[in-house]
């Protein structure tokens, strides 16, 4: 029987044990094997301080599809906590029924108090107490734990640039900044991939203007022009201050 991977890109096969189960309707036997989650949802923490409950999304179906969920330390605790969430199913093959996803809890009891450590789960997710809402823990973001703040500095308008919706390797060409409000010039690189800078089209960008309100969580766009002057973004937000865009000249394009 042909075996069909359910969500390669999110899972991974870490091994397979020995059970099977047999298809519906066929004799064929489905094997059982070990995966870790598509995604993990949220850390929390216990009474005692010393166990950590992982929320994450597990296969479903109409049968039994997932047994053994556990998660466990994978190195000592050190300024941070490794933490692995593993289970075993049959959903590899879509012949199962479980192609579904639901949530579910894993648990963790830790040799020593959390503390202020960070935990990352899987490898890739963190999670922090700073700034979270007991006995939750804060999801870290594209800049970590704790970017920037906003205010008129680089990593600022990095953080900027990564809420705005444009393509990965824009680059910034100018800004202007009071501290509550920004204007950033924005740019892509237009035409073929370019091994060096002589190929006129590595020269050729496709640019717009945007215009940021700040707030609690970072920089938010609010508008988007190639026009000169304040007449866009003033229409969005007439509180935008003229003294950042008055003077704004039109975008080449």
């Amino acid at each position: 029987m042909a075996v069909a991977l359910l969500g390669a890109v999110a899972m991974l096969l870490l091994g397979a044990c020995g059970t099977q189960r047999a298809a519906p309707g066929a004799g064929t036997p489905i094997a059982w094997t070990t995966m870790q989650p598509a995604s993990v949802t949220g850390v929390r923490l216990g009474e005692d301080d010393r166990t950590l409950l992982v929320d994450t999304s597990v296969p479903s179906g109409a049968a039994a599809c997932v047994r053994d969920l556990k998660a466990v330390l994978t190195d000592p605790m050190t300024d941070l906590v490794r933490v692995q969430i593993t289970f075993v199913s049959p959903s590899g093959d879509r012949s199962s029924g479980c192609t579904k996803e639901s949530g579910a809890t894993a648990k963790v009891k830790l040799p020593e108090p959390l503390g202020d450590r960070d935990v990352v789960v899987d490898n890739y997710t963190r999670f922090t107490s700073d700034g979270a809402e007991a006995p939750a823990l804060r999801l870290c973001g594209e800049l970590g734990c704790t970017p920037p703040a906003t205010g008129c500095t680089t990593g600022s308008y990095e953080q900027a640039v990564k809420a705005t919706d444009v393509p990965t390797h824009t680059s910034r060409d100018a800004e202007r900044c009071d501290g509550k409000w920004l204007v950033l010039d924005l740019s892509s690189r237009m035409g073929p991939a370019c091994a060096g800078d002589t190929d006129p089209a590595c020269s050729s960008r496709l640019g717009d203007r945007w215009f940021y309100r700040a707030e609690k969580s970072g920089w938010k766009p609010i508008a988007r022009t190639t026009a000169g002057g304040c007449g866009d973004v003033q229409r969005v937000e007439p509180a935008f201050p003229s003294a950042l865009c008055a003077t704004l000249e039109p975008l080449s394009r």
